[in-house]
């Protein structure tokens, strides 16, 4: 049984690969198939699939869904308001024609709203600026895109949902996952800022004039924020870790100071609806993935699917902490192309069996999945920041991923030797 469910999701794979299906909705196929394969009963109150995996499973993520809600709300917030903006303009005004300082300020911007939402609303974010400002400086379009992505990645580990997925995804304590997200930050600070300086002075200066930041004065005037409001992002993130302030009320402190800091009183009712129905249009899609995510947890937990898998993942599974990381970092590219080491698709599958068979302790298997995190969010081409990120900088997002990937592939390895020495 446990083969025939390992050839299953090998097949789910190859469907989200080919884009034959959408993720979303191979992860529930995936759900429902090792739901049969384990022998589950299809009706009843316990561990049945209509029951367990589909009315459980579906809402298991709930306070990932609603943390995501509420970043993507922020994000809106800092686009509407003019916030990211003016961070980006100060930036490029502070670096003048000084490719390096100003690819750095935007690496700086792009932390600070990976920090407050993930995927392409980040990169948008800081890149729908700072990208034409980097080209017009001279930085050639694949390191200003690689800039961009490689800011965002930095701010993922103190990005507070993702936080909360991988406290509800794993099980874990979100305390935990706080202390092992920190432990992570500081490493892909330091190969961000490494890819910047590197890679502004090895590839030269490029002036690309035809790119050249066009700012109009009606714009510069409607985007400016004040400098008060500059401190948005910061917020929710000095509320979670200087004071341990739930995930939740984080984000909404954040919210309501953004709010507070850039709009009239009179305003705020509309300022607040439109841009809370704009979260709602880029947090659909990341909501459905975690629904499909839920479903799928609560198949591999099932006592059949529990039973079969454990015997076949722990033989396959390294042993010791010199083996863990060399395995796992060689295993680097298995989460990039929505593979199966990829922990917001079938690599969620992978954890839960890893947890579940009591393999890695709890908080080893949640540093591995923030590990491979840091490379996927930044170097798949499929990814949406990544695609985004890369077209608006006018490169393929495969030549993304060729700049991206060393660098990433090191802040991956570095999340693993600080996995392996605290907690094996």
């Amino acid at each position: 049984m446990g083969i025939a469910i390992l050839a299953l999701m090998a097949v789910g794979v190859v469907l989200m690969l080919t884009r034959v299906l959408p993720t979303a909705f191979a992860l529930v196929l995936l759900a429902l198939g090792i739901s049969i394969l384990a022998r589950a009963p299809w009706t009843g109150d316990k561990n049945s699939i209509l029951t367990a995996v589909l009315q459980n499973g579906a809402p298991a993520l709930a306070s990932t869904m609603i943390a995501v809600l509420l970043g993507s709300w922020l994000g809106a917030l800092l686009d509407e308001t003019g916030i990211a903006a003016t961070l980006v303009r100060k930036i490029v005004e502070f670096g003048g024609e000084r490719p390096s300082v100003v690819a750095l300020g935007v690496f700086a911007v792009s932390i600070l709203c990976g920090s407050i939402t993930g995927s392409a609303p980040a990169a948008m974010l800081a890149g729908v600026v700072g990208i034409p400002a980097m080209s017009a400086v001279g930085v050639s379009p694949v390191v200003a895109g690689g800039t961009v992505l490689m800011g965002v990645g930095a701010g993922s580990p103190l990005e507070l949902p993702v936080w909360q997925f991988l406290a509800d995804a794993l099980g874990s304590p979100v305390a935990d996952v706080r202390s092992i997200m920190i432990k992570l930050f500081p490493v892909a600070l330091v190969v961000g800022i490494a890819y910047v300086l590197i890679e502004t002075r090895r590839r030269g200066a490029r002036h690309a004039w035809a790119v050249k930041l066009d700012r109009p004065k009606a714009r510069v005037r409607r985007g400016d924020a004040p400098w008060y409001a500059l401190l948005t992002p910061l917020v929710p993130i000095v509320l979670a870790l200087g004071f341990a302030v739930p995930i939740v009320p984080s984000l909404l402190a954040g919210l309501v100071y953004a709010l507070v800091t850039t709009t009239k009183w009179g305003e705020l009712n509309g300022r607040a609806l439109r841009s809370l129905y704009k979260g709602f249009e880029v947090a659909a899609p990341p909501i459905a993935l975690f629904v499909a995510i839920g479903m799928l947890l609560a198949a591999v937990k099932l006592p059949g699917a529990k039973s079969a898998l454990t015997p076949i993942v722990s033989a396959i599974s390294p042993s010791g902490a010199v083996w863990f990381v060399v395995v796992f970092a060689i295993l680097v590219p298995l989460c990039l192309f929505r593979g199966p080491l990829n922990v917001f698709g079938l690599g969620a599958g992978v954890a839960g069996v890893l947890v579940t068979g009591g393999i890695y302790p709890l908080p080893a298997v949640v540093g591995l999945m923030a590990s491979y995190n840091q490379v996927f969010g930044v170097s798949d081409p499929t990814s949406t920041q990544t695609v985004w990120a890369a077209q608006y900088a006018g490169v393929r997002p495969e030549k993304a991923m060729i700049s991206t990937l060393p660098y990433t592939w090191v802040v991956g390895l570095g999340g693993m030797i600080l996995t392996a020495v605290l907690y094996l």
